[in-house]
Parts: C-alpha cells; structure tokens; sequence
C-alpha cells in the first residue's frame, strides 16, 4: 500500500456516517479486502502520520481543548483521531494547530463542560490503533506475534527518519477563543 491509498482510506473514514464503532467497522472491511502485506503496510503508514505529528507543536492545542488532561497515551490517541480526519485536515493542523477550531467535532466542543462529552466525541481515538492487526489476524491466521514481526521487518526496511524538525507551538486565537481558560473554583 502506498502513501496515496492509505490517505484515500483515511479520506473516506472521515466521511463516513455513523458512529465510531461503525466507521471502524467500515474501514476493517475495507482492510480485509486487502492483502495482509497491505494490512501491515496500512499500520506502517499509520504510525509513521502519527510520529509526524509532534507534543512540542500540538500538546498546547490539544491541552486546551482537554481542559489540561491529555496524558502521554491521551496525546497518542489524539495524533490517531488527527489522522483519521483526513489528510486535507491532518496536514492543515500540522501546518497550524490553530486550524483545530475549524473540525467540527472540535466547534461542538466548545463551551461544554468535559465532564459530560460522551467518550466518542473526544479528541482521540485508541481503537484506531488495532483495526489493521485485527485485520491481519483475520486474514493471516497467523500466531500473535505475525502483525508484529512483518510490521517490525517492513519499518526496518525503510530509511530510518531524520531528525525530526522541533517547532515550537504556535498561538492558537480561533482555539482559545472556543475553549477560554476557566478559574477554578
């Protein structure tokens, strides 16, 4: 699977109706109509857009958005929920992370109290991370271990990744201006 086919996937998860339950459900099917070397290759690409985006860039947005309880993992699960958004998003909150007010899953957060967001609505989005290995494992029937170890062997075939450009967070107006910072009482 190329880079262009694993984003076309992302695009039409981002498009899909329904819950995230059954958005993955779609996308599971889409992988199991897929060879399992693609499968691997679908997690590959995964996890190289997820490594792409970086805490020192986004952690600020996404903080602000929590109200300041995005842990390491929740941070994570976060860059998953990203990517899922579609490349055309993915890339634009990259290059300003103040483009996050402008989802609509962010705008129909604002001014809720985080207390009552109902777990699919936050910003994150663990089982993304599993959807290709089950894939696998269905198609491979295999120990495990197989979903790791091809994953391992294919992400040690490719250049291994420069340095990885540090960039500082940048302000985020729209942001702050849909999640002000409240006293606490």
């Amino acid at each position: 699977m190329d880079e262009k086919t694993f984003w076309a996937l992302m695009d039409e998860l981002s498009r899909r109706t329904g819950d995230r339950a059954e958005r993955l459900s779609g996308l599971r099917e889409e992988l199991l109509r897929l060879p399992a070397e693609a499968v691997v290759e679908f997690q590959a690409h995964l996890e190289a857009a997820c490594d792409a985006v970086t805490m020192e860039a986004l952690l600020p947005a996404v903080m602000r958005i929590e109200s300041g309880l995005c842990s390491d993992d929740g941070f994570e699960y976060f860059t998953r929920w990203l990517v899922a958004q579609g490349r055309q998003t993915y890339e634009a909150v990259l290059a300003d992370p103040d483009a996050l007010a402008d989802i609509p899953g962010v705008r129909a957060l604002a001014g809720r109290d985080i207390r009552v967001w109902r777990d699919d609505e936050w910003p994150e989005w663990e089982e993304l991370s599993y959807v290709a290995k089950e894939a696998f494992d269905a198609l491979a029937g295999e120990d495990e271990e197989a979903f790791h170890e091809a994953l391992e062997a294919l992400q040690e075939g490719r250049d291994e990744p420069g340095e990885t450009e540090v960039v500082a967070a940048q302000e985020t107006p729209r942001l702050n201006a849909l999640f002000p910072v409240r006293a606490r009482a």
